[in-house]
């Protein structure tokens, strides 16, 4: 029985009101990340990573359009269920099923070579959760109350608790940073928030003279802080990766000419420090149009925010903003040996699924936001 055209009407209106800037956008740095990543395996693995990059896109970009579907009501429905599997995420990877790379348990490795990081998917639960709490009293007009305040940082806490558990600092990092700024935009008093900065020095202060960050993640800090005391050892990488930016200057070596990187003296450099493919090949130019094109995308999700049509679509915004900024400062930042090597990869850039996935479903849900948007300035 042939199908009636009527019925693909609502799909169809649906993704032609979606925010294609936004969508074009993490496209297109995710195709750079494709060619960095490739660049930086090439030598080593040929096509393989550059093939995988791909189709992890494909798949983020399918879980994107699949977020774009749902109604904006649905996502509010959606949203206990997705932080409460994330938590289960947390807690599985601490278990037997858990597994240790690079001194953190933070994967789970699942059959035919696939793994999956729930710390990343856990940025996607907490905007959802935190956005669900503050949106009520908020779209009443007025600010939340200390109870709901209190309830927001116990639900922030819980998933940054088992993160730090692995250890993943900089997870934890990014999962705080996003709590702090949708409490934030959701008017919490001065008070907590002055309160929470304090906190988090006290917090700093303990880790950095006290037995609690992993031997791994203490060489991080070292590394950072004093980059020649060991440059054959734990500050290897780091000196390798300013070599490698240093001689790209103002155009670069040319792409997969760089020496640094085609040599591959820098480790892991398709993850955490592909940012410097990108330095050591197209220099200062290609590297700032990098910068410049994830800045578009976070101005993109600010601007779908300021325009939601409620409360919870602004807070779901502003905590995708967030995470992409601390993300993309904290990753170019370490790169550039301006802050600790964290291990937090470049949104849409750095190789690896969990992270891709993680970055489209958010792309997703501000796309949903932008079309709740344009369905309530149509109706009457």
């Amino acid at each position: 029985m042939p199908r009636d055209p009527r019925q693909d009407r609502p799909v169809l209106r649906t993704f032609a009101r979606s925010d294609w800037g936004l969508f074009i956008g993490a496209l297109g740095v995710s195709l750079v990340g494709a060619l960095l990543v490739w660049s930086a395996t090439a030598h080593d693995h040929g096509t393989a990573y550059l093939v995988r990059h791909l189709l992890n896109t494909a798949i983020g970009v399918g879980l994107a359009l699949g977020v774009t579907r749902l109604s904006h009501r649905a996502l509010r429905l959606l949203a206990p269920f997705a932080y409460a599997g994330s938590l289960l995420g947390l807690v599985a990877v601490l278990s037997p099923l858990g597994s240790t790379v690079n001194g953190s348990r933070s994967w789970i490795h699942l059959p035919a070579g696939f793994s999956v990081q729930p710390s990343e998917f856990a940025k996607v639960a907490l905007c959802l959760g935190l956005a669900l709490i503050l949106a009520e009293r908020w779209d009443r007009g007025s600010a939340p109350g200390n109870r709901d305040i209190a309830l927001a940082w116990l639900v922030a806490l819980l998933p940054i608790g088992l993160v730090m558990r692995q250890p993943d600092l900089g997870s934890a990092l990014v999962l705080g940073a996003l709590a702090f700024g949708v409490i934030a935009v959701a008017g919490a008093p001065k008070r907590w928030l002055v309160g929470v900065v304090a906190l988090v020095a006290v917090g700093i202060a303990v880790a950095l003279t006290t037995p609690v960050l992993s031997p791994y993640q203490r060489d991080r800090i070292t590394a950072f802080a004093h980059p020649q005391a060991d440059p054959q050892g734990i500050g290897y990488q780091t000196h390798q990766v300013r070599i490698a930016i240093g001689s790209g200057g103002l155009t670069g070596e040319g792409f997969r000419a760089g020496r640094q990187t085609q040599g591959g003296f820098i480790p892991f450099q398709e993850t955490d420090f592909v940012f410097s493919v990108a330095g050591e090949e197209l220099g200062l130019v290609g590297a700032g149009g990098l910068i410049l094109l994830l800045g578009f995308l976070v101005v993109r999700v600010v601007i779908v925010a300021a325009r939601a049509p409620d409360a919870f679509g602004r807070l779901l915004g502003a905590g995708v903003a967030v995470w992409l900024t601390f993300q993309v400062v904290e990753n170019v930042g370490m790169n550039l040996g301006l802050l600790p090597v964290t291990g937090l990869p470049l949104p849409f850039v750095s190789y690896g699924g969990s992270s891709m996935f993680a970055c489209w479903l958010a792309v997703g849900l501000v796309n949903n936001t932008h079309i709740a948007a344009g369905a309530s300035r149509h109706t009457p």
